[in-house]
């Protein structure tokens, strides 16, 4: 697998060109949405959900039921055998999932079947080495017609980014892409510049997983990125109680909360919608 900094560009013969907007969305549907959870609750939660854990039927079913409990959004984690900055928790339900023999066209087809009953935005978060060898353009196109609003593509930097991005939002999907607390201010400007959904900060550089605590330094880190940014900023990695998401409601635009509601459906017996829906009310506190 190509390492983020050796991923062939497909479209490097076309640098030149500008992106039309013939396929850009008018309205923001991520940046709308959030902006109207964040105005009413202070916040908007983001849940994540690994796409077949425990099975992709299950998995299908945690979308509406965090949309009855409040969620803005929902990151939906398409299942990748070799870890970007996934921690044990998320892994070891891609590692299922995998196990389970899920293909990307499975999870197009989930959501496709499911995109009726819901009006919440979804996010695909998945490795662009997977958007690459299924084809950019066909993967987009798939996934818009599937029902997915963007594109989170957590191993993808700049230079490297900068045409896929423009390509992605001119084939319709919002894009959204990382920066860290280490990330330097020349680097940060040019990721945010290529967000158009909303900009996911790190709370800290390292990997997915429950914490007691959020790291000191978070609120002035997230108002820098405010500054120049156009388009929301989210907080994601260790964020896991409603506390947590107190403590970000004011500061930061939302909240994505991926191993701890892995971990609560892993735990539940038995009616796994349920039980994340009864998580995603505790955290948006309703």
């Amino acid at each position: 697998m190509p390492t983020p900094y050796m991923i062939p560009c497909r479209y490097g013969k076309v640098a030149r060109e500008t992106v039309s907007s013939r396929g850009r969305m008018s309205i923001s549907k991520l940046k709308s949405r959030i902006k109207s959870f964040r105005d009413r609750d202070g916040i908007a939660v983001m849940p994540f959900v690994a796409a077949g854990f425990p099975d992709l039927e299950t998995s299908l079913t945690l979308i509406p039921a965090l949309e009855r409990g409040g969620a803005a959004a929902i990151e939906v984690g398409f299942p990748f055998s070799d870890p970007i900055a996934d921690g044990p928790t998320i892994q070891e339900a891609f590692t299922i999932a995998l196990q389970k023999k899920l293909r990307i066209d499975d999870i197009f087809a989930g959501i496709e079947r499911i995109k009726a009953q819901i009006t919440i935005p979804l996010v695909a978060m998945v490795s662009y080495s997977i958007v690459y060898r299924y084809g950019l353009e066909k993967f987009v196109n798939r996934a818009h017609q599937a029902g997915f609003t963007g594109l989170l593509l957590p191993d993808l930097p700049p230079p490297e980014a900068d045409l896929i991005c423009r390509k992605v939002q001119e084939l319709g999907l919002e894009t959204v892409l990382l920066v860290s607390p280490s990330t330097s201010a020349e680097r940060l400007g040019k990721v945010v510049s290529l967000c158009s959904g909303f900009v996911y900060y790190l709370s800290v550089a390292g990997i997915t997983g429950e914490r007691d605590k959020l790291p000191p330094g978070i609120e002035e880190n997230v108002r820098k990125i405010k500054s120049i940014s156009k388009v929301p900023v989210c907080v994601g990695f260790g964020i896991s109680t409603p506390a947590h998401v107190r403590q970000l409601a004011g500061v930061a635009d939302g909240a994505i909360v991926g191993s701890a509601l892995v971990r609560r459906i892993k735990e539940a017996k038995t009616d796994l919608p349920a039980a994340a829906e009864a998580y995603c009310r505790e955290l948006v506190g309703k």
